[in-house]
């Protein structure tokens, strides 16, 4: 168990610094919005974040 939690901690801070790299500030806070109300079982929050990812993403064809 210690190497899959290990696995799994590499490829959640490998995942962050690749949208930070990507999509700046604002894709982290996003993303940390999405985990966030994912968590906290709260539609609003998770809600608000995955519309922030979107739009980030979706930006350059807009």
């Amino acid at each position: 168990m210690p190497v899959l939690a290990l696995v799994s901690t590499i490829f959640v801070i490998a995942f962050e610094q690749l949208v930070q790299w990507k999509y700046g500030a604002t894709g982290v806070i996003g993303l940390l919005m999405l985990t966030i109300g994912i968590k906290a079982k709260s539609p609003s929050v998770s809600s608000a974040g995955a519309v922030l990812l979107a739009l980030l993403v979706a930006g350059p064809a807009l």
